[in-house]
Protein backbone atom coordinates (compact mmCIF):
# COMPACT_ATOMS: atom_id res chain seq x y z
CA UNK A 1 0.00 0.00 0.00
CA UNK A 2 2.79 2.41 0.89
CA UNK A 3 4.46 1.72 -2.46
CA UNK A 4 1.19 2.44 -4.25
CA UNK A 5 0.58 5.66 -2.33
CA UNK A 6 4.06 6.92 -3.17
CA UNK A 7 3.74 5.85 -6.80
CA UNK A 8 0.37 7.49 -7.32
CA UNK A 9 1.95 10.89 -6.66
CA UNK A 10 4.19 10.37 -9.71
CA UNK A 11 1.38 9.46 -12.09
CA UNK A 12 0.59 12.17 -14.64
CA UNK A 13 -3.03 12.59 -15.63
CA UNK A 14 -4.21 13.99 -18.96
CA UNK A 15 -7.94 14.58 -18.48
CA UNK A 16 -10.78 14.69 -15.98
CA UNK A 17 -11.52 10.98 -16.34
CA UNK A 18 -7.94 10.03 -15.45
CA UNK A 19 -7.95 12.47 -12.52
CA UNK A 20 -11.12 10.85 -11.15
CA UNK A 21 -9.75 7.34 -11.65
CA UNK A 22 -6.51 8.19 -9.89
CA UNK A 23 -8.43 9.73 -7.00
CA UNK A 24 -10.38 6.47 -6.62
CA UNK A 25 -7.16 4.46 -6.53
CA UNK A 26 -5.73 6.79 -3.89
CA UNK A 27 -8.90 6.50 -1.84
CA UNK A 28 -8.75 2.72 -2.01
CA UNK A 29 -5.13 2.67 -0.84
CA UNK A 30 -5.57 5.06 2.07
CA UNK A 31 -8.71 3.29 3.24
CA UNK A 32 -7.02 -0.11 3.04
CA UNK A 33 -4.11 1.17 5.13
CA UNK A 34 -6.51 2.62 7.68
CA UNK A 35 -8.42 -0.65 7.86
CA UNK A 36 -5.32 -2.80 8.33
CA UNK A 37 -3.95 -0.53 11.02
CA UNK A 38 -7.32 -0.53 12.79
CA UNK A 39 -7.14 -4.33 12.94
CA UNK A 40 -3.49 -4.42 14.04
CA UNK A 41 -3.94 -1.93 16.87
CA UNK A 42 -6.91 -3.89 18.24
CA UNK A 43 -4.79 -7.00 18.59
CA UNK A 44 -1.33 -5.85 19.60
CA UNK A 45 -1.98 -2.87 21.87
CA UNK A 46 -4.01 -1.85 24.89
CA UNK A 47 -7.46 -0.40 24.22
CA UNK A 48 -7.53 3.32 23.53
CA UNK A 49 -7.82 5.24 26.78
CA UNK A 50 -7.70 9.04 26.37
CA UNK A 51 -5.65 9.48 29.55
CA UNK A 52 -2.87 7.06 28.55
CA UNK A 53 -3.05 6.69 24.75
CA UNK A 54 -0.18 9.15 24.26
CA UNK A 55 2.19 6.85 26.17
CA UNK A 56 0.75 3.34 25.67
CA UNK A 57 2.67 1.34 23.10
CA UNK A 58 0.89 0.66 19.84
CA UNK A 59 2.36 -0.92 16.72
CA UNK A 60 5.14 0.29 14.41
CA UNK A 61 3.83 3.09 12.23
CA UNK A 62 5.24 2.39 8.77
CA UNK A 63 4.19 4.86 6.08
CA UNK A 64 7.05 4.40 3.62
CA UNK A 65 8.43 1.16 2.23
CA UNK A 66 11.95 0.46 3.51
CA UNK A 67 13.00 -3.18 3.72
CA UNK A 68 15.91 -2.30 6.00
CA UNK A 69 13.89 -0.30 8.51
CA UNK A 70 13.61 -1.56 12.07
CA UNK A 71 10.78 0.62 13.38
CA UNK A 72 9.99 0.95 17.05
CA UNK A 73 6.42 0.91 18.29
CA UNK A 74 4.50 4.14 17.96
CA UNK A 75 2.08 5.16 20.69
CA UNK A 76 -1.55 4.10 20.58
CA UNK A 77 -2.55 7.72 20.02
CA UNK A 78 -0.22 8.20 17.06
CA UNK A 79 -1.51 5.06 15.39
CA UNK A 80 -5.13 6.06 15.84
CA UNK A 81 -4.38 9.60 14.68
CA UNK A 82 -2.85 8.13 11.52
CA UNK A 83 -5.86 5.89 11.00
CA UNK A 84 -8.16 8.92 11.16
CA UNK A 85 -5.88 10.89 8.84
CA UNK A 86 -5.94 8.07 6.30
CA UNK A 87 -9.72 7.81 6.57
CA UNK A 88 -10.03 11.57 5.98
CA UNK A 89 -7.86 11.32 2.87
CA UNK A 90 -9.85 8.32 1.69
CA UNK A 91 -13.14 10.19 2.18
CA UNK A 92 -11.87 13.06 0.05
CA UNK A 93 -10.77 10.76 -2.74
CA UNK A 94 -13.85 8.53 -2.57
CA UNK A 95 -16.35 11.38 -2.32
CA UNK A 96 -17.59 10.67 -5.85
CA UNK A 97 -17.82 6.89 -5.27
CA UNK A 98 -21.32 6.44 -3.93
CA UNK A 99 -22.14 3.56 -1.64
CA UNK A 100 -24.57 0.83 -2.58
CA UNK A 101 -25.86 -2.25 -0.80
CA UNK A 102 -23.57 -5.24 -1.29
CA UNK A 103 -20.71 -3.23 -2.73
CA UNK A 104 -17.55 -5.29 -3.15
CA UNK A 105 -15.46 -2.19 -3.80
CA UNK A 106 -14.57 0.65 -1.46
CA UNK A 107 -17.02 3.55 -1.40
CA UNK A 108 -17.49 6.73 0.61
CA UNK A 109 -19.88 4.81 2.86
CA UNK A 110 -17.25 2.16 3.62
CA UNK A 111 -14.90 4.93 4.75
CA UNK A 112 -17.59 6.42 6.98
CA UNK A 113 -18.49 3.02 8.44
CA UNK A 114 -14.84 2.40 9.33
CA UNK A 115 -14.62 5.86 10.86
CA UNK A 116 -17.61 5.11 13.10
CA UNK A 117 -16.01 1.86 14.26
CA UNK A 118 -12.65 3.51 14.92
CA UNK A 119 -14.10 6.47 16.78
CA UNK A 120 -16.09 4.13 19.02
CA UNK A 121 -12.85 2.41 20.00
CA UNK A 122 -11.29 5.83 20.64
CA UNK A 123 -14.16 6.80 22.95
CA UNK A 124 -14.90 9.70 20.63
CA UNK A 125 -18.59 9.35 21.33
CA UNK A 126 -19.76 12.41 19.40
CA UNK A 127 -17.63 11.49 16.39
CA UNK A 128 -18.86 7.91 16.43
CA UNK A 129 -22.48 9.08 16.59
CA UNK A 130 -22.01 11.47 13.68
CA UNK A 131 -20.35 8.88 11.43
CA UNK A 132 -22.81 6.09 12.26
CA UNK A 133 -25.77 8.42 11.85
CA UNK A 134 -24.57 9.36 8.38
CA UNK A 135 -24.95 5.73 7.34
CA UNK A 136 -28.23 5.22 9.18
CA UNK A 137 -29.98 8.32 7.84
CA UNK A 138 -28.60 7.75 4.35
CA UNK A 139 -31.20 5.00 4.03
CA UNK A 140 -29.23 2.83 1.61
CA UNK A 141 -28.85 -0.14 3.94
CA UNK A 142 -32.21 -0.81 5.65
CA UNK A 143 -32.25 -3.43 8.36
CA UNK A 144 -33.75 -6.75 7.38
CA UNK A 145 -36.93 -7.30 9.35
CA UNK A 146 -38.14 -10.79 8.47
CA UNK A 147 -36.87 -14.23 9.34
CA UNK A 148 -36.74 -15.18 5.66
CA UNK A 149 -34.61 -12.21 4.65
CA UNK A 150 -32.26 -12.53 7.61
CA UNK A 151 -31.71 -16.17 6.74
CA UNK A 152 -31.11 -15.20 3.12
CA UNK A 153 -28.40 -12.74 4.16
CA UNK A 154 -26.37 -15.45 5.87
CA UNK A 155 -27.21 -18.32 3.52
CA UNK A 156 -27.60 -16.70 0.11
CA UNK A 157 -25.67 -13.43 0.60
CA UNK A 158 -28.72 -11.14 0.42
CA UNK A 159 -26.95 -7.78 0.63
CA UNK A 160 -29.72 -5.35 1.64
CA UNK A 161 -27.99 -4.13 4.81
CA UNK A 162 -24.41 -4.87 3.77
CA UNK A 163 -22.22 -1.78 3.29
CA UNK A 164 -19.21 -3.75 2.08
CA UNK A 165 -18.64 -7.42 1.41
CA UNK A 166 -15.70 -9.17 -0.19
CA UNK A 167 -16.07 -10.33 -3.78
CA UNK A 168 -16.39 -14.10 -4.08
CA UNK A 169 -16.55 -15.90 -7.41
CA UNK A 170 -17.18 -19.62 -7.72
CA UNK A 171 -13.94 -21.53 -8.45
CA UNK A 172 -11.70 -18.53 -9.16
CA UNK A 173 -12.15 -16.01 -6.32
CA UNK A 174 -12.94 -17.86 -3.11
CA UNK A 175 -12.76 -16.61 0.44
CA UNK A 176 -10.75 -18.19 3.23
CA UNK A 177 -13.31 -20.32 5.01
CA UNK A 178 -13.37 -23.21 7.44
CA UNK A 179 -15.71 -25.80 8.83
CA UNK A 180 -15.08 -25.30 12.55
CA UNK A 181 -18.69 -24.57 13.46
CA UNK A 182 -20.42 -27.29 11.45
CA UNK A 183 -18.04 -29.80 9.86
CA UNK A 184 -20.77 -31.52 7.88
CA UNK A 185 -19.97 -35.09 6.91
CA UNK A 186 -21.84 -36.03 3.76
CA UNK A 187 -21.25 -39.76 4.27
CA UNK A 188 -22.97 -39.84 7.66
CA UNK A 189 -25.29 -36.87 7.30
CA UNK A 190 -24.02 -35.64 10.65
CA UNK A 191 -21.92 -32.74 11.87
CA UNK A 192 -18.50 -32.68 13.50
CA UNK A 193 -18.09 -29.18 14.96
CA UNK A 194 -14.87 -28.04 16.61
CA UNK A 195 -16.72 -25.46 18.68
CA UNK A 196 -20.24 -25.45 20.09
CA UNK A 197 -22.02 -22.64 21.96
CA UNK A 198 -22.72 -22.74 25.67
CA UNK A 199 -26.21 -22.97 27.10
CA UNK A 200 -25.81 -19.40 28.36
CA UNK A 201 -25.14 -18.12 24.88
CA UNK A 202 -28.08 -19.97 23.35
CA UNK A 203 -30.31 -18.54 26.07
CA UNK A 204 -29.29 -14.97 25.16
CA UNK A 205 -31.76 -15.28 22.30
CA UNK A 206 -35.46 -14.96 22.96
CA UNK A 207 -37.66 -17.48 21.13
CA UNK A 208 -39.11 -14.59 19.09
CA UNK A 209 -35.66 -13.43 17.97
CA UNK A 210 -35.22 -14.22 14.27
CA UNK A 211 -31.50 -14.60 14.86
CA UNK A 212 -31.89 -17.66 17.08
CA UNK A 213 -33.00 -19.88 14.22
CA UNK A 214 -30.58 -18.27 11.76
CA UNK A 215 -27.40 -18.11 13.82
CA UNK A 216 -28.03 -21.36 15.70
CA UNK A 217 -29.43 -24.75 14.78
CA UNK A 218 -30.03 -28.03 16.57
CA UNK A 219 -28.23 -30.71 14.60
CA UNK A 220 -27.15 -34.36 14.95
CA UNK A 221 -23.44 -34.46 15.78
CA UNK A 222 -20.58 -36.87 16.17
CA UNK A 223 -17.98 -35.47 18.54
CA UNK A 224 -14.90 -37.47 19.51
CA UNK A 225 -16.63 -40.56 18.17
CA UNK A 226 -19.75 -40.12 20.28
CA UNK A 227 -23.20 -39.57 18.78
CA UNK A 228 -25.19 -36.60 20.03
CA UNK A 229 -28.65 -36.71 18.42
CA UNK A 230 -29.35 -33.02 19.06
CA UNK A 231 -26.74 -30.35 19.70
CA UNK A 232 -27.00 -26.60 19.32
CA UNK A 233 -24.48 -25.58 16.64
CA UNK A 234 -23.39 -22.28 15.14
CA UNK A 235 -25.18 -22.00 11.80
CA UNK A 236 -24.34 -18.41 10.86
CA UNK A 237 -22.00 -19.46 8.06
CA UNK A 238 -23.53 -22.55 6.40
CA UNK A 239 -22.22 -21.61 2.95
CA UNK A 240 -23.99 -20.16 -0.06
CA UNK A 241 -25.31 -22.97 -2.32
CA UNK A 242 -24.57 -20.80 -5.36
CA UNK A 243 -20.88 -21.05 -4.48
CA UNK A 244 -20.69 -24.80 -3.79
CA UNK A 245 -18.16 -26.63 -5.95
CA UNK A 246 -19.37 -30.14 -5.09
CA UNK A 247 -22.45 -31.85 -3.68
CA UNK A 248 -21.95 -30.55 -0.16
CA UNK A 249 -21.18 -27.18 1.35
CA UNK A 250 -17.72 -25.68 1.04
CA UNK A 251 -18.74 -22.91 3.47
CA UNK A 252 -18.11 -20.25 0.83
CA UNK A 253 -19.98 -16.97 1.27
CA UNK A 254 -19.28 -13.28 0.77
CA UNK A 255 -17.60 -12.08 4.00
CA UNK A 256 -19.60 -9.11 5.30
CA UNK A 257 -17.08 -6.61 6.64
CA UNK A 258 -19.46 -3.72 7.34
CA UNK A 259 -23.21 -3.92 7.95
CA UNK A 260 -25.72 -1.25 8.94
CA UNK A 261 -26.67 -3.29 12.04
CA UNK A 262 -23.23 -2.55 13.47
CA UNK A 263 -23.76 1.16 12.81
CA UNK A 264 -26.97 1.14 14.88
CA UNK A 265 -25.07 -0.51 17.71
CA UNK A 266 -22.22 1.99 17.43
CA UNK A 267 -24.68 4.87 17.54
CA UNK A 268 -26.55 3.37 20.50
CA UNK A 269 -23.41 2.77 22.56
CA UNK A 270 -21.88 6.16 21.80
CA UNK A 271 -25.12 7.97 22.59
CA UNK A 272 -25.48 6.06 25.86
CA UNK A 273 -21.93 7.08 26.79
CA UNK A 274 -22.70 10.74 26.06
CA UNK A 275 -25.56 10.39 28.54
CA UNK A 276 -28.23 12.90 29.40
CA UNK A 277 -30.69 13.57 26.61
CA UNK A 278 -28.68 11.33 24.28
CA UNK A 279 -29.78 8.26 26.23
CA UNK A 280 -33.17 8.51 24.54
CA UNK A 281 -31.41 8.50 21.16
CA UNK A 282 -29.47 5.42 22.24
CA UNK A 283 -32.63 3.59 23.22
CA UNK A 284 -34.31 4.49 19.93
CA UNK A 285 -31.38 3.10 17.93
CA UNK A 286 -31.30 -0.02 20.08
CA UNK A 287 -35.03 -0.58 19.65
CA UNK A 288 -34.84 -0.06 15.89
CA UNK A 289 -32.47 -3.02 15.69
CA UNK A 290 -34.38 -5.12 18.22
CA UNK A 291 -37.74 -4.73 16.50
CA UNK A 292 -36.20 -5.46 13.09
CA UNK A 293 -35.04 -8.77 14.51
CA UNK A 294 -38.46 -9.70 15.87
CA UNK A 295 -38.08 -8.49 19.47
CA UNK A 296 -40.21 -6.03 21.37
CA UNK A 297 -39.03 -2.50 22.10
CA UNK A 298 -37.61 -1.69 25.51
CA UNK A 299 -38.62 1.37 27.52
CA UNK A 300 -37.40 3.47 30.39
CA UNK A 301 -33.78 2.31 30.29
CA UNK A 302 -31.00 4.66 31.38
CA UNK A 303 -27.50 4.46 32.81
CA UNK A 304 -25.97 1.05 33.43
CA UNK A 305 -29.18 -0.81 32.59
CA UNK A 306 -29.18 0.78 29.14
CA UNK A 307 -25.52 -0.08 28.57
CA UNK A 308 -26.11 -3.67 29.64
CA UNK A 309 -28.85 -4.07 27.04
CA UNK A 310 -26.70 -2.47 24.35
CA UNK A 311 -23.84 -4.82 25.17
CA UNK A 312 -26.16 -7.84 25.13
CA UNK A 313 -27.64 -6.77 21.81
CA UNK A 314 -24.18 -6.29 20.35
CA UNK A 315 -23.29 -9.80 21.50
CA UNK A 316 -26.41 -11.26 19.88
CA UNK A 317 -26.22 -9.38 16.60
CA UNK A 318 -22.49 -9.58 15.87
CA UNK A 319 -21.85 -13.07 17.23
CA UNK A 320 -19.07 -15.01 15.48
CA UNK A 321 -18.05 -12.03 13.31
CA UNK A 322 -14.85 -11.27 15.23
CA UNK A 323 -15.98 -8.51 17.61
CA UNK A 324 -16.43 -10.14 20.99
CA UNK A 325 -12.82 -10.39 22.18
CA UNK A 326 -12.12 -6.75 21.39
CA UNK A 327 -15.42 -5.61 22.89
CA UNK A 328 -14.55 -7.27 26.20
CA UNK A 329 -11.12 -5.69 25.98
CA UNK A 330 -12.34 -2.12 25.44
CA UNK A 331 -15.15 -2.55 27.98
CA UNK A 332 -12.55 -3.75 30.52
CA UNK A 333 -14.56 -6.88 31.22
CA UNK A 334 -13.36 -10.39 31.87
CA UNK A 335 -15.40 -13.51 31.27
CA UNK A 336 -16.28 -16.86 32.77
CA UNK A 337 -17.29 -19.63 30.42
CA UNK A 338 -20.93 -20.59 30.64
CA UNK A 339 -22.58 -23.95 31.16
CA UNK A 340 -21.77 -26.63 28.62
CA UNK A 341 -24.55 -28.27 26.62
CA UNK A 342 -23.01 -31.66 27.41
CA UNK A 343 -19.68 -32.15 29.19
CA UNK A 344 -19.19 -35.33 27.17
CA UNK A 345 -18.93 -33.26 23.99
CA UNK A 346 -16.16 -30.90 25.06
CA UNK A 347 -12.72 -30.71 26.62
CA UNK A 348 -12.98 -30.16 30.36
CA UNK A 349 -10.69 -28.46 32.84
CA UNK A 350 -9.55 -25.04 34.01
CA UNK A 351 -8.60 -23.95 30.49
CA UNK A 352 -11.87 -25.16 28.97
CA UNK A 353 -15.31 -25.44 30.55
CA UNK A 354 -14.37 -23.70 33.80
CA UNK A 355 -12.04 -21.07 32.38
CA UNK A 356 -12.32 -17.60 33.87
CA UNK A 357 -10.34 -14.62 32.63
CA UNK A 358 -10.10 -11.43 34.68
CA UNK A 359 -10.64 -8.03 33.15
CA UNK A 360 -7.54 -6.53 31.48
CA UNK A 361 -5.63 -9.82 31.58
CA UNK A 362 -2.36 -9.68 29.63
CA UNK A 363 -3.69 -12.10 27.04
CA UNK A 364 -6.26 -9.57 25.83
CA UNK A 365 -3.27 -7.87 24.21
CA UNK A 366 -1.64 -10.29 21.78
CA UNK A 367 2.05 -11.04 21.95
CA UNK A 368 4.21 -9.69 19.14
CA UNK A 369 5.41 -12.70 17.10
CA UNK A 370 8.83 -14.03 18.12
CA UNK A 371 10.14 -13.68 14.57
CA UNK A 372 9.47 -9.93 14.60
CA UNK A 373 11.07 -9.53 18.01
CA UNK A 374 14.16 -11.45 16.88
CA UNK A 375 14.80 -9.46 13.70
CA UNK A 376 13.87 -6.06 15.10
CA UNK A 377 15.56 -5.28 18.39
CA UNK A 378 13.72 -1.93 18.54
CA UNK A 379 10.46 -3.70 19.33
CA UNK A 380 9.25 -4.06 22.90
CA UNK A 381 7.22 -7.16 23.73
CA UNK A 382 3.86 -6.89 25.46
CA UNK A 383 3.68 -7.91 29.14
CA UNK A 384 3.06 -11.57 29.88
CA UNK A 385 4.41 -12.98 26.62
Amino acid sequence: INTCIAGFEKVKTNNATEIATLAKYKGDAYLARAYYYSELILRFAKPYEPATAATDLGVPLVLEFDINARPARATVKKVYDQILADIATAKTNLAATAGAAGSNKFTIDVAIALEARVRLHMQDWAGAMTAANTIITGGKYPLLNTLTNLNNMWTNDLATEVIYQCAVVKQTEQANTNSIYLGFNGATGKYVPDFIPTVNFVNLYDAADFRKSVYLKQLPCIIQGVNFPTMWCVNKFPGNPALFTSTYTNYQHAPKVFRSAEQYLIYAEAAAKVGGASEALALTALNTLRTARGLTALSGLTGSALMTEIRNERTRELAFEGFRLFDLKRWHLGFTRGTAQDLGAINVGSNYNTISIVADANQFVWGIPTYDININTNLVQNPGW
